[in-house]
């Protein structure tokens, strides 16, 4: 019996061998190979969930804040990382080993063997149920994370506003707030993942002792030679490793499908243009738009817009005005396709809207708001981003028109100046003029002028009317003014009150009505003569 059992040693100790420099050099190609390809997988995976991120309708940014898509983007899908990582590669290796065990153990003792799944399956059960707790958890982290970092990112962008208000402690209190949520979440997890050791140790620990006692009695019943029993308990430790392995990986796994989970509740949000009929397109757009009776309400049951109707022609301006509220931006969104009317239709060239794709119709699209967006760049780089390919001519045409020539040429850096971040070492005016620029290279069909000048004080408006004159030539142009002074050339104007068009016509026309436009009209005179102002300041007062 004992050379019986020598004779075998050699055979176990040499498939231990090389079973180990299996896996271990697995173990080695895996980790160089996965581990450069799961790197691959969030970059790309990155860039489509910004990309889809990107062809999201407005609705989806009205109810997301900025830092929390962020956060989505780059720490939800940074933990998707862990679905092949280094801890992955050890339990795929470590899977190998235990299989070859496996192999083995069954020759040695079947009833022994079946009995020890028996036990680790078990085991396996109850990992999967504990995971199961921890998942949401970590979900719940991913969320907490996302609200601080959103609130983090909007103090930031308010600095201004905060220092200003002297704000500064309750802002941090704030995050102080936020941070100490986080740690309460960490500290949940990680006393379940303590727990889990703890189990795992205890189980194990009594699975081992339990095949050990019943390993013993075998021998005692002759049924396993001493040989046997210590092969048994030796390949038993490489069988067992992985589980072991399993509550770290399982951990670390369970954090991954957190953020993978978050990642697709975004991917699975439907695009703009991916909804069902828009399949039309208009090349090249000519510009006429209507409004048939359009219903539209931002909450259902509340309607901003009641049973619109109007006709622009192409290369006409119209005009809209109202007070706060009476909703002018919003007949602006459904032009620009950033929402789609409840009832009636809106209509470009006899087409609805609703079936063009908006990809198409946005590359036809112009618009100029009152707040200008610049991006931490260049003057040139801001201005080519409504056309990328523009020639250095053309560009240099737009600066002209809209007069950022005059100071662009005036750095040191010219066009190659550094505005900052949102324009920010710029003056109102002279982002405004990059605006314009920016809007005349594009040279749309369709404008958008949204209280393009309102914030600009009458010697800053006075320079980029002109930029503006040239910019409405042939084009079909929405404006929306507070300085009713400024929409007096307007083909037509539109005066809205609560949701509904309740004057319409030219500014001689609605002068010479006296109703609602007219109202606004001397009002606005009014309190310019009374306080002193320049023509057109007055509706700094009124706003």
């Amino acid at each position: 019996m004992y050379r019986h059992q020598t004779s075998r040693l050699p055979l176990i100790l040499g498939a231990v061998v090389v079973s180990t420099f299996i896996s271990a050099t697995i173990t080695y190609f895996l980790d160089r190979y996965l581990g450069v390809t799961g790197q691959r997988l969030v970059a790309e995976l990155r860039a489509q969930v910004q990309a889809h991120v990107g062809r999201l309708p407005i609705s989806f940014y009205d109810k997301n804040r900025t830092g929390t898509l962020v956060a989505r983007i780059m720490t939800d899908v940074e933990s998707v990382r862990n679905l092949v990582g280094a801890g992955l590669l050890d339990f795929v290796g470590g899977i190998l080993t235990a299989v070859i065990a496996l192999a083995i153990l069954i020759h040695i003792s079947i009833p022994m063997t079946v009995l020890t799944i028996g036990l680790l399956i078990s085991f396996g059960w109850f990992l999967k149920r504990a995971l199961g707790v921890t998942r949401p958890l970590f979900r719940e982290r991913s969320r907490i994370s996302a609200e601080v970092t959103g609130r983090l990112t909007e103090s930031l962008n308010g600095i201004r506003v905060v220092k200003g208000y002297h704000a500064e402690a309750s802002e941090a209190r704030i995050f102080v707030e936020g941070a100490n949520r986080i740690l309460k979440n960490i500290t949940l997890s990680i006393t379940s993942q303590a727990f889990l050791s703890l189990c795992k140790t205890m189980v194990l620990g009594a699975v081992g002792a339990f095949i050990m006692f019943l390993g013993a009695r075998e021998v005692n019943a002759h049924r396993l030679d001493v040989g046997g029993y210590v092969e048994f308990t030796m390949l038993l430790a490489f069988m067992v490793a992985p589980i072991a392995m399993s509550v770290s990986i399982g951990t670390q796994l369970t954090e991954a499908f957190a953020g993978f989970d978050r990642t697709l509740e975004v991917l699975n949000e439907p695009e703009e243009d991916g909804e069902s009929g828009r399949t039309a397109a208009l090349e090249p757009i000519i510009g006429h738009i209507t409004f048939k009776n359009v219903t539209f309400a931002y909450v259902p049951g509340e309607p901003v817009l009641h049973g619109l109707t109007f006709d622009s022609e192409p290369g006409t301006v119209t005009a809209l005005v109202g007070s706060s509220g009476s909703g002018k931006s919003t007949v602006i969104s459904l032009i620009c396709g950033f929402h789609s009317a409840g009832s009636g239709q809106v209509s470009i060239d006899n087409v609805d809207l609703s079936t063009i794709r908006l990809s198409n119709l946005r590359q036809q699209l112009g618009v100029v708001l009152q707040e200008t967006f610049l991006f931490d760049g260049t003057i040139r780089e801001n201005i080519l981003f409504s056309r990328p390919k523009a020639t250095d001519e053309q560009l240099y045409q737009a600066c002209r028109i809209a007069r950022v020539d005059q100071f662009a040429e005036c750095f040191p850096e010219r066009y190659e100046t550094i505005v900052g971040e949102r324009g920010i070492r710029l003056s109102g005016g002279q982002r405004q003029r990059i605006s314009i620029a920016r809007a005349i290279l594009a040279d749309p069909r369709i404008l958008i002028l949204d209280e393009a000048t309102s914030s600009l004080d009458s010697e800053s408006e006075a320079l980029i009317q002109s930029g503006l004159n040239y910019l409405m030539q042939g084009r079909t142009t929405f404006v929306i003014a507070h300085r009713l002074s400024t929409i007096r050339r307007a083909d037509q104007i539109l005066v809205l009150e609560m949701g509904r068009i309740v004057e319409r016509g030219n500014h001689e026309t609605l002068y010479r009505r006296q109703g609602r436009y007219f109202d606004l009209y001397t009002r606005q005179h009014g309190l310019e003569a009374n306080l002193f102002l320049a023509p057109g300041e007055g509706d700094k007062v009124m706003q």
